[in-house]
This record gives C-alpha cells, sequence and structure tokens, in this order.
C-alpha cells in the first residue's frame, strides 16, 4: 500500500512539473489569439494611434488585422484596407525589380551603373567609373546620408542625382557600410533607362498587377483615398500629434525606388508569400514566379557586412552574431535562424518586414507613429510564436516590454544631451550685428538656398521654400530655427563672420550656405 502511494505521489509531481503544453490539450492557447491579444496590449502599451499586422505561414495567411485608428481625434477605425507607407520596406521591390531585368538578360548585377546613366557622376571619378548596378542596392558606393536632397527640398529626381557629385565621400568604394537612399533612386532610374518605362509603372504592372495588389501605389500623389488611409503622428514634448501635410508625405516620392510605395494587409499578404515562396504566384490557376530561382536567391545573399552597430539598437538585447545586407533585405541571425527584415521610416509613418525563410514564416507591420519601434518587438514576438522549430520551446521573451524600455531608457539619455547641449549656451550674449546684417539670400550648388527676412521683430528664415521658421537668438552669432512645421522641432542655425566683420555664411542642419552678395540680390 505504501509502495502504491508512493508511485502515485511521484507520478502527480512529475506531471505537475511538466510544461503546460504537455499536461493537457485542453489548455493549450491557440497561438494567433494569443499573438492577436499580444499586439492589441502592445498598440496600447506604446500609444501608437494605428497598426496593421500581417502574418503569413506556410503559404497561407495566419492574421491580417487593423488596430487602433487611421488619425487621432477623428472617428475611422484601421482596417485590412487602410493604407500605410511601406516607407523602406520599399527597397525589395526595387530589387526585385532590377532581377526582372536581370532575368530577361538586359543588364547583369555587376555591369557599370555608367552604360545605363552616363550623366550620373560621383564626386571621385574613379568611383563614377567602377560602381555597378548591384552597390547601387547594397549602400556600400561610399557616399554618405544625403536625405537633405529630397527631405529639405522640393527638386527633381533628374537633380537630385545630378547634385551626386558634389557629395564628398565618407569613405571609400565597398570598404564600408552607410544607408543611403539616393543609390535606389538611381537604381530605379537604371530600370527606366533598360525598360523603357519609369520605375512606378514598372513596378505596378511588374509586381502589383500580377500578385492582384490592386489598392498598393507605388507614388504617395497617386493615393486619392483621404479616407481609408492613415495620417502620419508624432510625438513633441511627450504629446502625440498629426501631421497634417500632403506636401510633406510627398517629399518621398522623389526618390521613389527608395521608399514611396503605400500598401494595406489585404495586399502586402501576397507580396510576403510570393517572397517566401521563391517569388511564386498563382493567377487564373496557373502558378508563376516573378523571377528565376537563381535570381530570386541572390536577393538573399549577403552582399556586404553591416558595420554600423548603432542601426538597430534592438541588437542590444537580441544580440545577433553576424548582420549583413542582401539586396534590399538586412540579414542576421535570431535563435540560430536566418532572418531577413527590413524596417521602414517617414515622418510620422513605420513598418517592418520579416521573414524566417527555413520556418515559411513572414510578419509585416506598418504604423502610423514617428519611429514606433513596438513593429521590432511584434516581429520578434510573431518569431516566437509562428517559427520556432520546436512548438513546445514556447513563447520566453516579451519582447515589447523589453524594448519598451530599451527605447525609454534611450529617449531619456536624448533628453540628458538635450539639456547638456542647453547648459552650454552663454546667457546674455548679443548677436555681433544688427539683425538687419543677417538679412539676406544664402546659397549652395548643393543645399539649394536659405533666405533670411525680418517678421515681427525677428529674424525669419525659409530654407528652399519649404522649410520655415523664426530664429530665436541662441548667444552670440547662433541663433535656433523654430520649424513652423513642428514636427522638425528645432535646429541650431550660426552666422559666421569673415575678417571685415560681415556676415558670410549660414551653416547649420548639416548644411553650409554662403551669403550672396546684396548687389547679386538686387539683380535677380
Amino acid at each position: 500500500m505504501k509502495q502504491t502511494i508512493l508511485f502515485f505521489t511521484l507520478l502527480v509531481s512529475v506531471c505537475m512539473n511538466q510544461p503546460v503544453w504537455a499536461q493537457s490539450k485542453k489548455k493549450t492557447v491557440d497561438p494567433v489569439a494569443r499573438y492577436d491579444a499580444y499586439v492589441q496590449q502592445a498598440v496600447r502599451d506604446w500609444q501608437v494611434p494605428g497598426l496593421t499586422v500581417t502574418v503569413v505561414k506556410d503559404g497561407k495567411v495566419l492574421l491580417k488585422k487593423g488596430y487602433g485608428v487611421r488619425e487621432m481625434g477623428v472617428t475611422g477605425s484601421v482596417d485590412t484596407q487602410t493604407l500605410f507607407a511601406m516607407a523602406s520596406t520599399t527597397k525589395a521591390m526595387t530589387a526585385a525589380c532590377i532581377g526582372m531585368l536581370v532575368d530577361e538578360g538586359k543588364l547583369q548585377w555587376d555591369d557599370p551603373v555608367v552604360n545605363y546613366l552616363p550623366d550620373f557622376l560621383f564626386y571621385d571619378p574613379a568611383v563614377t567609373r567602377e560602381v555597378r548596378v548591384r552597390d547601387l542596392l547594397i549602400h556600400n558606393t561610399g557616399v554618405g546620408n544625403a536625405d537633405v536632397l529630397w527631405a529639405s527640398m522640393q527638386i527633381s529626381s533628374d537633380e537630385i542625382l545630378h547634385r551626386m557629385r558634389l557629395i564628398k565621400p565618407s569613405y571609400s568604394l565597398r570598404s564600408s557600410f552607410i544607408y543611403q537612399n539616393i543609390m535606389y533612386l538611381a537604381a530605379g532610374k537604371v530600370i527606366e533607362k533598360v525598360s523603357g518605362i519609369p520605375w512606378d509603372v514598372f513596378v505596378r504592372t511588374r509586381i502589383f498587377e500580377p500578385l492582384g495588389m490592386r489598392r498598393t501605389k507605388a507614388l504617395f500623389k497617386e493615393v486619392a483615398d483621404e479616407v481609408n488611409r492613415a495620417k502620419p503622428h508624432i510625438e513633441i514634448n511627450d504629446t502625440i500629434r498629426a501631421v497634417n501635410s500632403r506636401i510633406e508625405e510627398g517629399l518621398v516620392d522623389a526618390v521613389g525606388p527608395a521608399g514611396s510605395i503605400w500598401t494595406c494587409p489585404d495586399d502586402v499578404a501576397s507580396w510576403m508569400i510570393c517572397m517566401l515562396d521563391s517569388s511564386r504566384y498563382t493567377i487564373g490557376g496557373t502558378s508563376k514566379t516573378l523571377l528565376k530561382p537563381a535570381t530570386w536567391a541572390e536577393l538573399f545573399k549577403p552582399q556586404t557586412l553591416v558595420t554600423d552597430s548603432q542601426f538597430y539598437p534592438t541588437q542590444y538585447l537580441t544580440k545577433p552574431v553576424w548582420k549583413t545586407y542582401g539586396l534590399g533585405w538586412f540579414q542576421q541571425d535570431y535563435r540560430g535562424q536566418r532572418v531577413n527584415f527590413h524596417t521602414g521610416s517617414l515622418t510620422g509613418m513605420v513598418a517592418i518586414h520579416g521573414q524566417l525563410p527555413d520556418q515559411k514564416v513572414a510578419v509585416y507591420v506598418q504604423g502610423n507613429l514617428d519611429h514606433a519601434e513596438l513593429r521590432h518587438a511584434l516581429m520578434y514576438r510573431a518569431f516566437d510564436e509562428f517559427g520556432r522549430p520546436d512548438a513546445r520551446l514556447g513563447v520566453d521573451r516579451d519582447w515589447s516590454t523589453e524594448f519598451r524600455q530599451l527605447y525609454g531608457a534611450l529617449k531619456q539619455r536624448a533628453k540628458q544631451a538635450e539639456r547638456k547641449v542647453d547648459s552650454t549656451r552663454v546667457l546674455n550674449t548679443k548677436p555681433s550685428l544688427p539683425l538687419t546684417a543677417y538679412v539676406g539670400s544664402y546659397a549652395d550648388p548643393l543645399y539649394g538656398k536659405v533666405v533670411v527676412t525680418q517678421k515681427d521683430g525677428k529674424l525669419y528664415a525659409s530654407i528652399n521654400n519649404l522649410l520655415t521658421g523664426y530664429l530665436e537668438h541662441w548667444h552670440f552669432d547662433t541663433f535656433r530655427m523654430v520649424f513652423d512645421q513642428f514636427w522638425n522641432g528645432k535646429e541650431p542655425l550660426s552666422f559666421i563672420l569673415d575678417m571685415k566683420g560681415k556676415v558670410a555664411l549660414v551653416k547649420g542642419a548639416g548644411m553650409e550656405l554662403t551669403k550672396v552678395p546684396e548687389d547679386a540680390q538686387k539683380g535677380r
């Protein structure tokens, strides 16, 4: 009898210490329902106005849903038809378009770019001669960030490429990694040159239409639906505000191949499934592919090392062993598996497209709050829910909470840095000259024009007839520009005097412009 009791006690003890999944099938939770609940809580915790999440696995949609609202303070819920910006997740489509032309024998990955764009010149003639089509897609040309050419001015795509010859290299060709949007614009121009049709038409006819992406638009100016589209939001001084400016949203069209596409869950699911399954899709009951198998595989081959250790702060927690960039895709390891992913960020909009290719799992997240990094949390949570090789491993990390703490700390650090800068202000100083001496036009072949006037007794600046704001005196000859476009915050502008004591230059926001002589200004 004692042996029977002892055996029963041991049996109960073993069962009680088994994982939940092994004790009773009745206690098994539907992973899709659990993930859905997790997303809902994350949206509340991160205070994101609106969000969409799409998850696919083995060629089927597991989840496709909208959360929150399209615009704060306005009635209208996000649904699976709501358009959001794809932003830089557009780049994967542009790379695929180049691949189609490779398949047709119209170009090769390693053709010199100058063969197709003879007027596209770099600062270094050797780079102009040596840069290849592949280089346009992998951020290794040596050119640093040049987003000022489309984010701070309204010039044509051709003029943007023309001005690239004025940008000094940050490093030598193929020796490092600096993220570069303008090179994707050049890739789009290569597509146009080779195919005879603009990039936006090419991507629509060769990707959107075959995949049935009926609501997807290549350019923001094509987004005519002002009802069921998300509006961008940004947090300023701990308050979330909507950015109601079609001008701001439309700036990205100038570099369309780098990030101008808008889509919704009902459409993007087809792209996700296609890119997991060797670019395969079905139309009219017939199976087809966008790309040849070798070309599809080439998109995901590591092309260059990602050497920027600060690019994604999430790596402090996910701790990847290796980080590379393919053709339109970042790559790294996660829990021993290969990950392909890309984020997208525009003013007030975010996106992320992530794949666990070996598990045939992909997740796509879009949101309407500037740099809402819950996108990373939802990607990794989806990988844990639907992509672990052994489902019994369960979900052991609350990425939303961990990333919120990580980014919360970074936010506090940024505020401390701002306070430190404020502490360097020298009080009770005055400008060297009367305000009228700073009035005038300042110009540069690369950065365009800044016009400084007097308004309401203060200096007022207009940058390329796009960005405007009052100049509040900071100290000495440095002013702080308070942008009328509130989402741009504040920016210091310093005026430099020449040896004669006259204003010669204005510097700020990474730009330096020379004051145009008064007689030249009057002559215009």
